[in-house]
């Protein structure tokens, strides 16, 4: 499966659980550490949960699995590390005290309406 089609599956399944503020930072040209970051945020607890049993089910059926993940719901910061796409799930708290998109702000930033529009002009 190529990774723009991964790429949308995390996105839709983030959607569905009515993720907030998606960001995609593409790391390929800065980093040997992953292809892409996925931060998204959550409002709760309970909602950041969701989201990321939402992924691990929705990849899971496209076999494929999680490196490692670490982070709890609890914790107001999880991270699933699926190799060339690292996926952050934060509250608005923890979202602005890591601010990844500064840290990683040579990073070229995509939005989900990005992906959509690339992926629909490569088909």
């Amino acid at each position: 499966m190529e990774i723009r089609d991964q790429l949308q599956i995390i996105i839709k399944a983030l959607e569905d659980k009515k993720a907030e503020d998606i960001s995609i930072l593409d790391i390929q040209k800065i980093s040997v550490m992953a292809d892409y970051f996925v931060i998204a945020t959550g409002l709760s607890k309970n909602q950041i949960g969701a989201m990321m049993n939402e992924l691990e089910q929705k990849l899971s059926q496209n076999k494929i699995h999680a490196k490692s993940i670490e982070g709890t719901n609890a914790s107001g910061w999880v991270l699933l590390d699926y190799q060339d796409i690292v996926i952050h799930i934060f509250d608005r708290e923890s979202r602005a005290f890591y601010d990844l998109e500064r840290i990683w702000g040579d990073a070229v930033k995509l939005s989900p309406e990005d992906l959509r529009t690339k992926a629909d002009s490569i088909s």
